[in-house]
């Protein structure tokens, strides 16, 4: 989580976000807690310029650095990323191998990182991450271990992530307690649930951004982005940054949260 205390040129850290935020015209005191993105269109940017795919997926990773600094900047908490669903495994074997090969190289660089340090981000997984092999599990826990102090930004990774699968997990692990007697099916409620899942403890998404043209959330946080404000745009990912970014939060900051209730402001 972000440290709102933290002393950054004699200003606090909230003092600097704030500035930045009024700076790109953003209101402040509404920016959104926790940022998700479905980061789509890295193959047929690629393909576009005649580029093998897995170019458009490196690309991918300059995006995220630019959108990394930039939700930094003006104070967003946390971010997720759809790096690596449970439906990329459908993809040719040839492209398969080359996304594991490209994470496991930028999980080998993260130590390295500029952006790691300077934002004092906390790297975490969610996913079934295992599913992935020893090396890049073993990848994944030792960059956790390494950042879980970092109160800069909470940088969350959906790897081998699917949104059914994680709720049927939830469930089965439901099932087992009131097997085994440790709780009633009476004592199953959302929170139960909740913190089953994957991405627990962190909150809901307050804001989930689809880049690519599409305009499906295609089983990506399905229970955490109940409430989720939805914004689509059809830049492609390698080319989406900061002024995108807060295009995004510009037009999150226009709309009125009412969780299933009526506006009466």
């Amino acid at each position: 989580m972000a440290d709102t205390g933290t002393q950054t040129d004699g200003i606090s850290r909230a003092e600097a976000a704030a500035a930045i935020a009024r700076s790109v015209d953003l209101d402040p005191q509404r920016i959104p807690v926790h940022v998700a993105i479905i980061m789509d269109g890295n193959g047929r940017w690629a393909s576009s310029r005649r580029l093998p795919r897995i170019e458009g997926h490196r690309a991918g990773r300059e995006a995220l650095r630019r959108v990394l600094g930039a939700a930094y900047d003006v104070g967003v908490r946390i971010l997720t990323l759809y790096a690596f669903s449970t439906e990329n495994w459908r993809r040719p074997d040839w492209e398969v191998s080359a996304l594991i090969r490209l994470l496991a190289e930028s999980l080998e660089a993260a130590g390295d990182i500029e952006e790691l340090r300077r934002y004092r981000v906390c790297l975490r997984a969610s996913g079934d991450v295992a599913g992935l092999g020893d090396a890049i599990e073993a990848q994944v826990h030792a960059i956790e271990a390494q950042t879980a102090e970092h109160e800069g930004i909470t940088l969350n990774l959906a790897l081998n992530y699917g949104g059914r699968a994680e709720v049927v997990a939830a469930a089965r692990d439901l099932a087992a307690s009131v097997a085994a007697g440790r709780m009633t099916a009476a004592e199953i409620d959302e929170d139960a649930v909740t913190r089953r899942l994957h991405t627990a403890p962190l909150p809901d998404p307050d804001l989930m951004i689809r880049t690519g043209g599409e305009q499906r959330i295609s089983n990506f946080l399905l229970w955490q982005s109940a409430y989720a404000e939805l914004y689509f745009t059809p830049m492609m990912w390698p080319d989406f940054g900061r002024d995108e970014f807060y295009d995004a939060l510009r037009d999150y900051q226009g709309r009125i949260r009412r969780f299933g209730g009526l506006d009466v402001g």
